[in-house]
């Protein structure tokens, strides 16, 4: 029995197939199979890009390890011994059924699909209409998306996630920048008149009495912007009115119900197809998005972070 360092026997590694037995490096077997194969050490060392020093060594080494010569040296070719070939047989089973396992895996986790989850309106107007074009480029990369905001517990179902740093989140996390966060007024395109004069030098300016829509999830996002552009707000208060979502609010200002505050990333596909207007521009607001993971990035996850910053690197275009 194998003790657990404690005094107890380990009954996991005593019912292990393989149990206590020694086995030999991998990689004097793997030297080993490939001059079986091939009858030549010089062989298996230009396959394997080693040098026939090391090939040579390695099963010298395994030889000594099972007391008996597995080739018979005849000038330059080697011939398995009987012992030889009930190695070799064994140990080229054994790599097919790694090789067979490695790559079975390997095709479960490409087909299983990456759980984002991503704050809602940047789900719905900046990210859905875009992840067609991260399926084309990525076929093999599935990926279930789920809405969420603040705090996110990844590695529980979620794998990734997109937050903006309005929040401490945990120091463990790897926060990989997408983009910075930038935010301007944006009304319906024909309403522009409505809410905005213009001035001397022909530059707009909000009206007095505009109607302000605000929103209950970003409840200082007037007073952000009214800090960022150096205004303050006139007094007495103009009309307002309050939504209980972020998206209401946007939703409200492509009715024409007032003026908003648009970051440029939700509101940019209404405002290149002439629906919303920016009259003033976009400013940045000091805050940025992340791609939030529990782990450095590799494989998928990594080229979804490039495509990703790629997506929110367009120009912007702040009429």
């Amino acid at each position: 029995m194998v003790s657990d360092g404690m005094g107890e026997p380990n009954s996991q590694i005593d019912a292990s197939p393989i149990g206590a037995a020694r086995l030999p490096p991998l990689g004097a077997l793997r030297c080993f199979e490939m001059a079986a194969r091939l009858e030549s050490f010089s062989q298996a060392a230009d396959a394997l890009h080693l040098t026939h020093g090391a090939v040579s060594r390695a099963v010298r080494a395994l030889e000594e390890d099972v007391g008996v010569a597995l080739f018979e040296r005849r000038n330059r070719r080697v011939v398995l011994t009987e012992a030889g070939r009930d190695l070799a047989a064994a140990v080229r089973d054994g790599l097919r059924t790694i090789a067979a396992a490695t790559d079975r895996i390997r095709r479960n986790a490409r087909a299983a699909p990456l759980t984002l989850s991503c704050e809602p309106t940047l789900l719905m107007r900046w990210l859905i209409p875009r992840l067609p074009a991260f399926q084309a480029e990525q076929p093999d990369c599935v990926i279930h998306l789920t809405a969420g905001g603040g705090p996110v517990l990844l590695g529980n179902g979620v794998d990734l996630a997109i937050r903006r740093d309005d929040f401490q989140w945990p120091a463990a996390l790897h926060a990989h920048r997408l983009f910075a966060e930038r935010v301007g007024l944006v009304c319906r395109a024909d309403r522009v008149g409505d809410f905005f004069d213009h001035g001397p030098d022909g530059s707009a300016r909000l009206r007095a009495n505009a109607p302000r829509l605000h929103s209950r999830t970003r409840p200082a996002a007037w007073s952000h912007w009214l800090a960022a552009v150096g205004l303050v707000e006139p007094s007495p208060p103009a009309p307002s009115q309050s939504f209980d979502h972020f998206y209401f609010s946007l939703q409200a200002a492509a009715a024409g119900l007032g003026v908003a505050i648009g970051p440029w990333q939700l509101v940019r596909d209404e405002v290149a197809s002439g629906i919303l207007a920016a009259p003033l521009g976009f400013v940045a607001d000091g805050s940025a998005y992340h791609l939030l993971s529990p782990d450095p990035l590799s494989g998928r996850a990594s080229a979804l972070l490039d495509w990703l910053r790629r997506a929110g690197d367009d120009v912007m275009d702040g009429g």
